[in-house]
């Protein structure tokens, strides 16, 4: 079934603590990537119906760049296909501010943003739980 409105869009922006690295070198596992995009498909079917649901699985996922301690990410995300019960989503992960340079306080804007990760996902509302929000 396919709703004649407009889809959601949600994005958030977040700096990945320094307790979030995992691995050598200040690297931060691609997990927190993926919390973030959790988040994005919470918000999205709550906007769409009204019920958090529940995301189902993901069809891809693709890192692309490394995300390390201080860097700021911006993530967003978007419904782009709608069934009876199941929300199609897409997601981008951007690395918009980088902690780098001569000093520990040092920080880069980054212009163009670096893509870090994307994602496509499905999550799933059941139809008595739905009402737009």
């Amino acid at each position: 079934m396919t709703r004649d409105r407009e889809y959601p869009r949600a994005s958030l922006r977040v700096r990945v603590s320094h307790a979030d690295i995992h691995y050598g070198g200040t690297l931060v596992a691609g997990s927190h990537i993926l919390r973030l995009f959790g988040d994005l498909a919470t918000e999205l079917t709550i906007h769409y119906d009204g019920d958090e649901g529940l995301l189902r699985a993901y069809e891809s996922v693709e890192f692309l760049a490394p995300v390390r301690g201080g860097d700021y990410i911006e993530a967003s995300g978007t419904i782009v296909a709608v069934g009876s019960t199941s929300r199609r989503m897409v997601f981008e992960a951007q690395k918009v501010i980088t902690c780098e340079g001569p000093f520990p306080s040092s920080a880069r804007i980054l212009d163009p943003p670096v893509l870090v990760a994307r994602a496509v996902a499905t999550s799933v509302v059941p139809k008595e739980r739905q009402r737009p929000a």
